[in-house]
């Protein structure tokens, strides 16, 4: 893939994908995170075997110019002398008037560049910048007699203290190799936190001397759900195939599996400290402890290790021996993780055979404990106590404020149903790390939106005054691995997704989206080089549902010049030698898959569009008709919305716009919409629902959208042909629990899409 997107790196004909004004400067140098302030100078300045490097008295910067060395090494295949300042020179600088800990100025001239600091971070920082100035070629060890970069001043600084990325590695296993690419490209775009979320019901990933049965047991299983669900997938594409290397065979079972040496782990730190990355471990409890629990029973309260309502049963907070396991499996954790931070989880707990303990209710009336939720944090409590005796801070989901928390504890945030819980956290004292699932949750599927959603997103919850804004301290993006069995997809979600994110946390800049998307293409050559299977960008003018009356000529252009659109007809996945789409013209129903190529081969996402042929369906004519739809509302379960028709409505009410009602509290429920469309003109109408979780829609008696079953918020399409005047209109809407997202556009003769007026709906 080393060749793809040569020509992007000269040609801007690629913008014309994206609307709006583009940034000029910001897109002629190709950064991203953008600096906070760049000044283009005249002229540029060489590397070559002249140049040296000079560092200040005592040495200070030296692991940042053996970095900057080993980026230059892989262009020139050489590395430059550590010399003192002359012509041609890479100067390092201190300066304590650089605040910031990550904060650099750099400055490039045509006899020298300037790199100024106080910390290693932030002159680690201004070699990222440098990196991205340099061509490609450098990050695959293509040789050059010399290089330029261009001349320039940057003062640049972050906006957020905690730039993220989480990745489990429970659910499904990656090697140390892998996260050690991982990190390079976390340091390429100046994120500094990676989340190793260790251990879980699914497997136990790191050594642990004093119970050596948390891996020789732990990490392993035999296959789950979500294994068997990726094997399914991996028939029509190859990245859901469970990755080889960690499959063994023991006692005559199949097993998957693995874990992490603590001399493998410890190497993995150093080497992200030298990125100045921070590895923050989390060992989740009380909850999540299913993998451990099986080889060490003495963990419950009762000796059942098992599946409750929603979760597995946790660990008992009752007993002295929970207690000094934790504190045993820590401190091998601390020895390992040098990082001030440690998670402790704290989600998702089934609390239920708490009640049920002796041990804990003689605990509970002893410590004058109220509830379950409140014996939850007195475990938490005395956890952190414990951390805190070692010089650490404990991080933990947002669920550990429910029960009481105290204020030195670090609340990460994630339940976008639980709107008030980082404001609560915040005027508890805690510090905050905002996680919410939508849009930071990079194991959703992405779609056409998601970049966007992410590099918009404000990562200030409403309802803080300034001061009390300060106590967010970053953000992060997750990636839970269910339904991520390989580290090529794990490259495919979070890619190039956290590029929008870094942006977003360095520079705090929502305004220069465009200039954003254009910085974004001429990353591409760079992540080939660096080997990441990143998702290529969306087709666009793709419908799911698409309809029309005599014919239809299907024209796609692709969304990169490089690209080439691919076809089939009969069912099968498009490949490298299905043709070309040109003018593809439709005159039956049928499925026709598409797919985009590079010319290496590599395949974007298969889109199915489902062509139906119609007639314009005739309007109803109702002798007479009320504003708005006509609502019921379910406070039930639902795992599709075909569910809803056996159940009785809870309430009812009229509604003139597709929106959930404020006083919806249900975690789980249904809404169905019912009543009338007025359509202002004859013609092929396009509509455009995003559910999180499922709805379908019909008009006219003709399902036109289906974004059915439990899923994050995703956008599905589709097409229905109309008489003017009223027609039919039907909307089933699920919620699975964990926060909802319900919006409906249309456009007819490829307009933009918009919101269905108000006006048009009735019953």
């Amino acid at each position: 893939m080393k060749s793809f997107y040569k020509a992007a790196t000269t040609c801007l004909l690629i913008v014309s994908i994206f609307s709006g004004a583009v940034n000029a400067q910001a897109t002629k140098f190709n950064i991203i995170p953008y600096p906070v302030k760049l000044v283009e100078g005249n002229g540029s300045f060489t590397i070559s075997t002249k140049t040296t490097i000079g560092l200040p008295k005592g040495g200070k910067f030296r692991n940042e110019a053996d970095q900057l060395n080993d980026l230059i090494k892989g262009g020139l295949g050489y590395k430059l002398k550590i010399a003192p300042n002359k012509l041609n020179h890479i100067s390092f600088v201190y300066s304590d008037a650089i605040t910031a800990t990550e904060g650099y100025h750099l400055t490039i001239s045509p006899q020298q560049i300037t790199i100024t600091a106080k910390d290693g971070a932030g002159a680690f920082m201004a070699i990222q910048t440098i990196r991205q100035l340099l061509p490609y070629g450098i990050e695959t060890g293509i040789h050059a007699s010399k290089f330029t970069l261009p001349a320039l001043t940057i003062e640049d600084e972050p906006a957020y203290a905690w730039r993220g990325m989480h990745l489990d590695v429970s659910r499904h296993f990656f090697s140390i190799a892998y996260l050690k690419k991982f990190i390079n490209v976390m340091s390429l775009y100046k994120m500094n936190k990676l989340h190793l979320h260790l251990t879980d019901d699914q497997g136990w990933r790191i050594e642990i001397k004093k119970y050596p049965k948390l891996t020789e047991e732990g990490a392993w299983r035999t296959f789950d759900k979500n294994d068997s669900a990726c094997m399914k997938r991996a028939k029509d594409n190859p990245d859901f195939a469970i990755d080889k290397e960690h499959i063994i065979h023991r006692d005559g079972k199949t097993l998957y599996g693995g874990f992490y040496t603590q001399k493998q782990m410890k190497g993995l730190v150093a080497y992200a400290a030298t990125r100045h990355i921070d590895i923050i471990p989390e060992i989740d409890m009380p909850g999540h402890m299913m993998a451990a629990i099986n080889s060490y029973p003495f963990l419950t309260c009762n000796g059942e290790n098992k599946w409750g309502t929603l979760f597995t049963k946790p660990i008992c907070p009752c007993n002295e021996s929970t207690f000094d396991f934790a504190e045993n499996v820590f401190s091998e954790i601390m020895d390992i993780f040098p990082s001030k931070y440690i998670h402790i989880g704290g989600d998702e707990v089934d609390r239920s055979d708490w009640a049920k303990s002796d041990a804990c209710k003689a605990l509970m009336q002893h410590e004058g404990i109220k509830d379950l939720p409140a014996l939850q944090s007195y475990f938490i409590n005395r956890m952190e106590k414990f951390f805190n005796s070692k010089g650490r801070k404990l991080i933990g989901w947002d669920e550990i404020i429910e029960g009481g928390i105290s204020s030195t504890a670090i609340v990460m945030y994630w339940r976008t149903w639980v709107p008030d819980a980082p404001i609560k956290a915040v005027k508890n004292g805690n510090q905050v790390i905002m996680t919410p699932g939508s849009p930071l949750y990079f194991d959703n599927v992405p779609d056409k939106n998601s970049i966007y959603n992410v590099y918009h997103f404000n990562p200030i919850p409403a309802g803080l005054t300034a001061d009390e804004a300060k106590m967010i301290i970053g953000a992060q993006a997750n990636i839970w691995t269910e339904n991520i069995p390989s580290e090529n997809r794990a490259d495919y979600m979070y890619m190039p997704r956290m590029t929008a994110l870094a942006e977003l946390l360095w520079s705090n800049n929502t305004n220069d989206y465009d200039s954003y998307n254009t910085r974004l293409i001429q990353q591409f050559p760079r992540l080939d080089a660096l080997n990441v299977h990143y998702r290529l960008p969306d087709i666009d003018g793709v419908l799911n549902n698409k309809v029309f009356i005599q014919s239809d000529t299907l024209k796609l252009n692709p969304p990169l010049k490089n690209l080439v659109i691919r076809y089939t007809t009969d069912g099968s996945i498009p490949q490298n030698n299905s043709p070309k789409l040109a003018n593809l013209v439709i005159n039956k129903t049928e499925v026709v898959k598409v797919a985009e190529f590079t010319p290496s081969g590599k395949r974007g996402d298969i889109y199915s569009i489902n062509y139906q042929q119609q007639s314009l369906a005739e309007p109803e004519s109702p002798a007479s008709t009320q504003p708005g739809l006509k609502c019921n509302y379910y406070k039930a379960f639902f795992k599709e919305t075909k569910f809803i028709e056996a159940a009785k409505p809870d309430s009812s009410f009229t509604s003139d716009q597709i929106a959930v009602p404020a006083s919806v509290k249900a975690p789980s429920f249904a809404i169905t919409y019912n009543g009338y469309i007025n359509v202002p003109a004859d013609g092929i109408y396009s509509f455009y629902l995003t559910c999180d979780d499922g709805g379908v829609l019909w008009i006219a008696n003709t399902e036109t959208v289906n974004n059915d079953g439990l899923h994050s918020a995703i956008e599905k399409n589709g097409q229905v042909a109309l008489k003017k005047g009223l027609q039919k209109f039907k909307l089933d809407f699920i919620e699975g629990g964990g926060g909802f997202t319900l919006k409906l556009k249309y456009s007819k003769d490829g307009s933009v899409p918009k919101e269905v007026p108000a006006s048009w709906f009735s019953n």
